[in-house]
């Protein structure tokens, strides 16, 4: 379990299916991510069997803090592709309930997962990939501590069209992040 000042973390298990399942296929949650198709149970049992399960992903669930107890899960975060040789893991999060978007959940729970990230796993690098027009995430994630690394025009095809991707990074604290950018 994993403690923030507006989040706890605990790791994601069967028990989540029926939430995961309803909030990513939210059009609202479905619109930002690169990958719109709809999930389904079968897809997302096999995630976690051959994924969470194994080590390849760490996945938590959020829960809102209210008066150092969870009352409501809200979404999820994770680290995928990991790569030990290397240090170094994709980051991912979504907040499925609406109510609960724009309220600092999310900054909350990146910084609690980067954190974790680079004192326990001993990782140097967490890197993410989004949608150029996704704003709102793009604030987010510089509010946790990542930076922009690099912009890909007509990286990817969403629903017929070619969109843009920003690709970000968070590093093990050796510089300090201002205004999304390092400082040595």
């Amino acid at each position: 379990m994993l403690k923030g000042e507006k989040v706890i973390l605990e790791p994601v298990g069967d028990r989540d299916t029926d939430d995961i399942i309803r909030w990513r296929n939210q059009p609202f949650v479905r619109e930002k991510f690169i990958n719109q198709e709809l999930f389904t149970r079968e897809s997302h049992e096999k995630w976690l069997k051959t994924m969470v399960y194994t080590g390849k992903v760490q996945q938590f669930i959020i829960f809102v803090k209210h008066l150092d107890r969870k009352i409501n899960s809200i979404g999820t975060v994770y680290l995928r592709d990991i790569d030990w040789n290397n240090q170094k893991a994709e980051f991912g999060i979504f907040i499925g309930e609406k109510k609960y978007l724009g309220k600092g959940f999310g900054s909350d729970a990146a910084k609690l997962v980067l954190e974790y990230a680079f004192k326990e796993l001993k990782f140097h690098k967490v890197s993410l990939r989004v949608l150029a027009s996704n704003k709102e995430a793009i604030e987010c994630y510089k509010r946790a501590g990542f930076m922009e690394e690099g912009y890909f025009k007509d990286e990817v095809m969403v629903e017929n069209k070619f969109c843009d991707l920003v690709f970000m990074a968070a590093f093990q604290a050796k510089e300090t992040v201002i205004d999304g950018k390092y400082k040595r």
